[in-house]
């Protein structure tokens, strides 16, 4: 089934009073880049996590933005540092007695200086951290992969009802072009008729020429490419690799027919059904770049 590289996914989890939220929103792109939004206490965990994201997806860019927080039974991880403190409240002192100010030191005058509150290690805090971290990211991955195959399966039948649109025109673009090489025929003997009245006229040259202008003419070898494209085409889309590339390749080759089918003939309903096929490929090929 294809995948389409356009998706939203999010997932939460909660566990030891540690509660993480990731989101993820893929775009399309010709390779896979993962761009990772992180709380300072998960920056050093950035290349697994996107080695995570990477064994999920293989194009797009895809934005992934992660949050944690702690709830009320959850450690605090800072710890008074009381020497600090200390240091401190003497030194607020001497400026109050230099000064001359009647006002006393407050708790608060001592909050303003961070270095009175060091980090503390909490047990196995890094761990709990990592393991919440890996549920939410797989439940925002399962979100963000359902909603790419499913639009990668309404795009699939987008696709196959064009291919049928375009296997009609290949179609009629055949029969016209056999209705089409007897009518040259006819035509060029009057014109050479025509220039040379009464001359003479080898034969076997005439029939040669003739021979040559239909194989001008005729576009079966085009059409019956054509149809082997939009063969590898379904078989492609209904493959599990990834075939974003190889769609890409052979509606190239298809356009590539079609121009040849149009270059080949003068007739104006050929040329009306020409247009109308590259229009189709057209669409399919906007498509496809969504097309992981």
């Amino acid at each position: 089934m294809m995948t389409s590289m356009t998706g939203y996914g999010r997932g939460e989890a909660e566990s030891g009073g540690i509660a993480v939220s990731i989101e993820l929103r893929s775009v399309n792109g010709r390779f896979l880049e993962v761009v990772a939004r992180l709380p300072r206490r998960l920056a050093l965990r950035e290349n697994d996590i996107k080695e995570i994201v990477r064994k999920r997806a293989l194009r797009g860019k895809i934005s992934l933005t992660a949050s944690i927080e702690r709830g009320g039974n959850g450690e605090l991880p800072l710890r008074l540092n009381p020497a600090a403190a200390k240091a401190y409240y003497k030194l607020l002192n001497n400026l109050r007695k230099t000064l001359r100010l009647k006002q006393t030191v407050k708790l608060e005058h001592l909050l303003q200086f961070s270095e009175i509150f060091e980090p503390q290690e909490i047990e196995n805090a890094d761990e709990k951290e990592w393991e919440t971290t890996q549920l939410a990211l797989g439940k925002a991955l399962d979100e963000l992969t359902r909603m790419r195959l499913k639009e990668g399966g309404q795009l699939e039948l987008d696709f196959r009802k064009r291919l049928e649109i375009l296997s009609q025109l290949v179609d009629r673009i055949e029969m016209l072009s056999g209705d089409q090489i007897p009518r040259e025929r006819t035509r060029l003997r009057e014109r050479v008729a025509q220039l040379i009245e009464n001359a003479l006229v080898d034969p076997g040259r005439l029939e040669l020429e003739l021979a040559l202008l239909a194989d001008k003419l005729d576009v079966t070898e085009e059409c019956v490419r054509f149809r082997s494209h939009v063969k590898f085409f379904l078989e492609a889309m209904a493959s599990e690799e990834a075939a974003g590339r190889k769609l890409n390749f052979l509606i190239q080759e298809m356009n590539r027919e079609v121009n040849t089918m149009g270059s080949k003939s003068s007739d104006t309903g050929i040329a009306h059904l020409v247009v109308q096929a590259k229009d189709e490929l057209e669409k399919i090929r906007e498509q496809l770049q969504n097309i992981e």
